[in-house]
């Protein structure tokens, strides 16, 4: 597949780019959601301001404090697909639960950006974000990576190129099988 050519699916695909803060979900989310033309959601757009407020304050969230945050990245996602279109979101979903209830929005892929603790701690002291760097220990420890079954790709660091052409070149592969 050359750079510029297009993922082409049989049917829409929702890709969630997730991971704890300070991953890079945003940044390769954003790259791959504009090198296919699909819609990109930035999830933390969505979190309502209790959650926003809790984290300023460096209280991690609670499951109950995600579910509303989850449910409405789900009906973006949801829509997209509804209406015949591919999409792209960076979400944490850091809990296999999480991202159960974002595969109720219909065919999703996963691509977990799996980064050093030590590279997660200097990018977020470098980062304007309402998420402190104190809560990247609670994120680290809430984390379940995706297990095989679950259509998800983990990638260690490297340039935000390759992984954004490793993260295509997944995404061609599986979405013609499905």
């Amino acid at each position: 597949m050359s750079d510029r050519s297009r993922i082409s699916t049989h049917c829409p695909v929702g890709v969630i780019v997730m991971g704890v803060s300070g991953s890079g979900k945003s940044s390769i989310g954003r790259t791959l959601a504009k090198t296919e033309g699909w819609p990109f959601l930035e999830g933390d757009d969505l979190h309502p301001p209790g959650n926003i407020a809790r984290m300023r304050a460096g209280l991690p969230l609670r499951d109950a404090d995600r579910a509303p945050w989850l449910a409405a990245v789900r009906d973006w996602i949801a829509s997209h697909l509804h209406e015949g279109h591919s999409a792209v979101a960076a979400c944490s979903a850091l809990k296999r639960d999480y991202r159960d209830v974002l595969r109720q929005a219909g065919a999703l892929r996963f691509i977990c950006l799996s980064v050093p603790t030590t590279e997660l701690a200097r990018r977020m002291q470098q980062r304007e974000h309402f998420m402190p760097a104190s809560l990247l220990d609670s994120q680290l420890s809430t984390l379940e990576l995706p297990g095989p079954d679950e259509n998800a790709l983990v990638l260690q660091p490297a340039a935000p190129d390759e992984l954004v052409a490793r993260a295509r070149q997944w995404l061609a592969v599986t979405t013609q099988r499905a």
